[in-house]
């Protein structure tokens, strides 16, 4: 592997055996069941490489192989065939190695101690991955000072906010300084400022310490403001592997605007690119095409019916994405 090349993937496959119930003769008291195990590739033939220092979205919709593939990166699953290798390393061969050049923040899941605070948890793995004190101490002070830790260190993790557990949660898979950040919906059910507390801080430890970033997420935010570069998978198979301002311009031309006037709005809203799905008083919901307008004029036209009391304004789903780009023909 080139020293620059932090992911590697080569053909590689997953296949799961799923069992299946199916009936079988009727007997006299009751049907037979019978179980038949199915073949589901769940990966299939996966080929790509990530080069140290990038930040890359690895996008799909439930279902498409991201997890799974993100599993066999960091030697969690045995692949069914391919070949893989991240920071050099052969991820399910050698993976107790390979653990101390990577860390993985899964947003379902949890490395902190439930019942104790944060602090006992980072003395924990600084153990687990034998540094030694002289290293690790100033690291987590670092940490706890970039990662705004310091009010909190002390308090049981089921005492922290949501948004509190996720900053400790990537805090911890950095304590190691590792060369690779696995990142698996890290800002699920995040309230919007948490959301962007979180880039931020993924951002600024790509940019000072060229940690390497491969990220799966539904929110589209997390897409546009964290990666430069995009990879979506669907049913298995790489369909789609381009920067993320070339999917911003191809598949990501349309917004929902919400938003809640001061008055009702009187006859037709003419506003180009700007499609009108529900209206009721003074409550609007605009489809707004962002390749013919931009969102600045569309709120200067708003603001010109009336005094905005609320607004939002939503990027279309990773689903609405894939969907499109399969109606191109990628």
């Amino acid at each position: 592997m080139d020293d620059v090349t932090a992911i590697k993937v080569r053909d590689l496959v997953k296949v799961f055996k799923v069992a299946h119930k199916r009936p079988g003769l009727a007997g006299s008291l009751r049907a037979i069941v019978r179980t038949e195990h199915v073949d589901v590739r769940a990966v299939d033939g996966v080929t790509f490489s990530v080069e140290e220092g990038e930040t890359v979205a690895f996008i799909g919709p439930n279902g498409a192989g991201k997890s799974t593939t993100i599993k066999m990166l960091t030697g969690i699953l045995y692949p069914t065939s391919g070949e893989a290798t991240v920071t050099g390393m052969t991820p399910w061969k050698q993976r107790q190695r390979l653990s101390r050049s990577i860390g993985c923040v899964f947003g379902q899941r949890s490395q902190l101690w439930y019942h104790l605070p944060p602090r006992d948890t980072f003395e924990l793995l600084a153990h687990v991955y034998e540094l030694p004190v002289s290293q690790w101490k100033p690291r987590l002070t670092t940490l706890a000072d970039r990662f705004e830790l310091r009010a909190f260190m002390d308090t049981p993790v089921r005492k922290l906010s949501l948004g509190q557990r996720m900053r400790c949660e990537i805090a911890a898979s950095l304590l190691h300084a590792p060369r690779v950040l696995f990142l698996d919906e890290p800002t699920v059910g995040l309230d919007v400022m948490a959301k962007r507390a979180i880039r931020d801080l993924v951002l600024e430890m790509n940019r000072e310490e060229g940690v390497t970033v491969l990220l799966t997420s539904h929110d589209v935010g997390d897409i546009e403001q964290v990666c430069r570069r995009v990879m979506v998978i669907n049913h298995g198979h790489l369909v789609l592997d381009t920067t993320v301002a070339a999917l911003r311009r191809d598949f990501m031309k349309s917004k929902t605007v919400r938003v809640r006037l001061d008055s009702p709005v009187e006859g037709i809203l003419n506003i180009p690119g700007v499609e009108v799905l529900k209206r009721k008083r003074g409550n609007l919901k605009l489809l707004v095409n962002t390749a013919t307008t931009s969102m600045d004029d569309v709120l200067a036209h708003l603001m010109q019916l009336g005094t905005i009391e609320d607004i939002t304004i939503a990027d279309p789903s990773t689903e609405q994405i894939i969907a499109e780009i399969y109606a191109s023909g990628r």
